[in-house]
């Protein structure tokens, strides 16, 4: 297996594909491309982050950059540090989803995003310059960095702090012991959440599945419907992911982050919006925008692609059908302490039980299946399949091919060595019809 390197940073297996001296060669890289100024350098939970942590603090104060040293804390929370404080960038030390004997390297710009395409790309194909600096850096050690990034939260324009507070909603959280073990949990208590916490520590052992999806939220369902809690949240290790169970213990999916999330944004400005999400996420997002007049633009998948077109748009909200929302009036990143504010604010507008609001949205069903990544695919076979459907092709980020009521898509992961195929349809048959199609295509053409 290769080192993985993409528009969302590198991932490795750790001592493998991914070494200290590795790491430092892309650190050092990206050193040279940013700006002067100072550096900020983060990790979530996995125990063999500290390894890197050590190694690419030494690299940055050899090359003279001041470094702000947060530890474990949230990307999000990296991102919007490196906003409001206008620094240089930033490293965050993660593999976000991916299994415990990974990591890799997230690269922020100045403005806190991930560097664009071409940045990324630069970065990537470059030598590092060789050491000039006569001076070494100072580490500037940045305690509960968090802190600040809650009291954004708590400050935004669209949530309505106050009845929110009122309601004294009961929520079980879990962080799957990852980077939001503090920042999530206190921000639920600031806004007067009775918090049930699992797996909320630091120790990266990943109690369960690294993805926040369905079938890994036993634990919180479980303790959802023992503590008779308003609704349950689940985190990715790095917690730019937000998951979501119902008040009955059930997993709604993480497409529905974003629905809810939009839902609360939109029904609380009543204005038209440019809303800007991905190729693969739900048509829900397509309905609720125009319900409130909305549109919707779509970009290709990867948080940094979502980004860029938001930038284009001048787009205040955005994100992606993997419990990804990003609230440009915070930062422009996926950020699950926004998410949570959104849909708890959907919560208490709404003076409904969660299951009966999720009752009112939109319902397609979605099915994400993958395959080894082995060979290329041949989009053109894919397409002369269908040449006798009415759909449309669309391709640059893999091949999505649009029916009027369903879509399936096929493309490489940006993250992992495996092709993902997904598909949407108004019933689980269609849907799954439609994964089965294209594995067959691709195994017999």
């Amino acid at each position: 297996m290769k080192l993985i390197t993409s528009i969302s940073g590198i991932r490795g297996i750790y001592g493998q594909t991914l070494t200290d001296s590795i790491a430092s060669k892309y650190v050092h890289s990206f050193s040279d491309i940013q700006a002067s100024g100072t550096i900020l350098l983060a990790q979530d939970s996995r125990p063999h982050g500290k390894y890197l942590y050590e190694k690419i603090s030494q690299t940055l104060r050899a090359l003279g950059r001041d470094v702000i040293s947060c530890g474990i804390i949230p990307t999000p929370t990296a991102q919007y540090i490196i906003k409001e404080k206008k620094l240089a960038g930033g490293v965050v030390i993660t593999a976000s989803h991916n299994p415990i004997e990974w990591n890799g390297l997230k690269f922020l710009d100045d403005d806190g995003c991930f560097l664009n395409p071409e940045k990324m790309e630069q970065l990537l194909s470059q030598d590092p310059k060789p050491m000039a600096s006569n001076t070494t850096g100072d580490m500037i050690e940045s305690d509960n960095a968090y802190q600040n990034h809650i009291d954004n939260v708590l400050n935004l324009g669209c949530i309505d702090i106050d009845k929110i507070k009122a309601k004294n909603f009961k929520v079980v959280v879990d962080t799957v012991n990852g980077a939001a073990y503090k920042a999530l949990p206190e921000l639920l208590e600031a806004l007067n959440c009775d918090v049930v916490k699992i797996h909320c520590n630091n120790d990266g052992t990943f109690p369960r599945g690294t993805e926040p999806i369905p079938s890994h939220l036993e634990d919180l369902s479980k303790a959802v419907t023992e503590h008779n809690a308003d609704i349950g949240f689940a985190t990715d290790p790095d917690a730019d992911r937000l998951a979501i169970v119902d008040n009955n213990g059930k997993p709604i999916g993480e497409e529905s982050t974003l629905v809810l999330a939009l839902e609360s944004y939109l029904k609380y400005y009543q204005d038209s919006q440019k809303v800007v999400t991905n190729l693969s996420t739900s048509m829900a997002v397509d309905v609720i925008a125009h319900k409130y007049n909305s549109t919707v633009q779509r970009s290709s998948v990867g948080e940094i692609n979502v980004v860029e077109k938001m930038k284009e748009l001048n787009s205040a909200i955005g994100g992606e059908g993997n419990g990804g929302v990003i609230l440009e009036e915070s930062h422009l990143g996926r950020d699950s302490l926004v998410a949570s504010a959104l849909v708890l604010n959907h919560l208490a507008q709404s003076n409904l039980p969660f299951d009966k609001i999720i009752e009112n949205i939109p319902c397609f069903v979605m099915i994400k299946d993958k395959i080894a990544l082995e060979n290329d695919i041949e989009f053109n076979n894919i397409k002369s399949q269908f040449k006798n459907d009415d759909v449309t092709f669309i391709e640059g980020d893999g091949l999505k091919i649009v029916w009027e009521d369903k879509w399936v898509h096929i493309r490489k992961s940006n993250t992992e060595p495996i092709i993902r195929i997904i598909s949407e349809a108004n019933n689980h048959e269609i849907a799954r019809d439609l994964i089965d199609s294209l594995k067959y295509i691709i195994n017999n053409f």
